[in-house]
């Protein structure tokens, strides 16, 4: 019988992925310059790895998170070395100070076609703990700012100037929660969008330096 996923297996089981991965010939991509395509082909792949090998629960990146089992809750991204980064559904201004609700699993891969024969070498594998997926310099700012001894009102001006979505009365809730539980430091950089933009340089520059979040690297 297969055992249940866990987020041991998970990360173990990624780095096997991208190994074996890098080593096939992906003849479906000779051509295919969409990233977005990449990108679905490698998660169906994966989920279709993991659920050869455990039980696990599958999502839809349509529908929510690629992995939403209980104790999984975790999305798959896929992108590029030349510019590492990709966009999720946009919920609310919180989550660019409290993190997205749900860990990450990020890969991170370089497409070369020769002929007929098309290479994915991962270059980086990232899973980012959902405490870890706030916005870097926000974070960083906040922290600060409470450490000092800020007032709700110098929250409130950050929050403006920084332009969080939202607004008078999303600032003050925030204001409130953030000198009550000063959120912990994020590692993304999350632009301000209709869908959030999430790119992963700094993640993948960690060097496995920081707890919550592990890194591959070839």
């Amino acid at each position: 019988m297969k055992p249940v996923l866990t987020i041991n297996h998970l990360i173990r089981e990624a780095e096997n992925f991208c190994n074996f991965m890098s080593e096939e010939n992906h003849r479906e991509l000779v051509g295919v310059t969409d990233g977005k395509a990449v990108g679905t082909y490698v998660e169906h792949r994966f989920q279709r790895y993991l659920a050869e090998h455990y039980i696990v629960t599958v999502g839809s990146s349509a529908k929510g998170i690629d992995l939403p089992g209980e104790n999984i809750q975790t999305d798959i991204k896929v992108t590029s070395i030349t510019q590492p980064q990709s966009s999720c559904p946009f919920k609310n201004a919180r989550q660019k100070i409290y993190g997205l609700g749900y860990n990450l699993l990020v890969f991170v891969y370089d497409k070369q076609d020769i002929g007929n024969r098309c290479s994915l070498r991962f270059t980086h594998c990232a899973f980012i703990d959902k405490a870890r997926t706030a916005d870097y310099t926000i974070t960083r700012r906040l922290r600060e700012m409470v450490e000092d001894g800020a007032y709700k009102e110098d929250i409130i001006g950050f929050l403006e100037d920084r332009n969080v979505p939202g607004d008078e009365i999303i600032y003050n809730d925030l204001a409130d929660e953030i000198l009550d539980y000063p959120p912990a430091q994020g590692y993304l950089t999350i632009s301000n969008a209709l869908q959030w933009r999430l790119q992963y340089s700094r993640v993948i520059a960690l060097d496995n330096r920081v707890d919550g979040v592990i890194n591959y690297e070839w």
